[in-house]
């Protein structure tokens, strides 16, 4: 079993900067992908980006290539997401995943954290 615990939401203001945590409890934690899924009010969960266990691939949404950046430090059981340039349509609830191998599809992940609120308004 693999717990899951978001944090680093908030209000930010357009062109703006937040980095998400999720740390990882469980003896085995640091031997998943992880990837972040966003989900806005009436829309479907949506990847946003994933890492390989070893942390040395990383992969990204369209949307969010070039402004997002994953990153995971195992020894703290810890990833994150650093994101810049945000806009309006980056409000969701951000949610962390772990799954054997990252993917694109919520489906493909095992575990989920509680989610945090991300809202870009002026």
């Amino acid at each position: 079993q693999v717990q899951l615990v978001e944090s680093g939401g908030g209000l930010v203001e357009p062109g703006g900067s937040l980095r998400l945590s999720c740390a990882a409890s469980g003896r085995t934690a640091s031997s998943y992908a992880m990837g972040w899924f966003r989900q806005a009010p009436g829309k479907e969960r949506e990847f946003v980006a994933g890492i390989t266990w070893s942390g040395a691939s990383t992969y990204y949404a369209d949307s969010v290539t070039g402004r997002f950046s994953m990153s995971r430090a195992n020894a703290k059981n810890t990833v994150y997401l650093q994101m810049s340039s945000l806009k309006p349509e980056d409000t969701a609830v951000y949610y962390c995943s772990a799954g054997t191998n990252w993917g694109t599809h919520p489906d493909e992940y095992d575990y989920w954290g509680q989610g945090t609120q991300v809202t870009v308004s002026s």
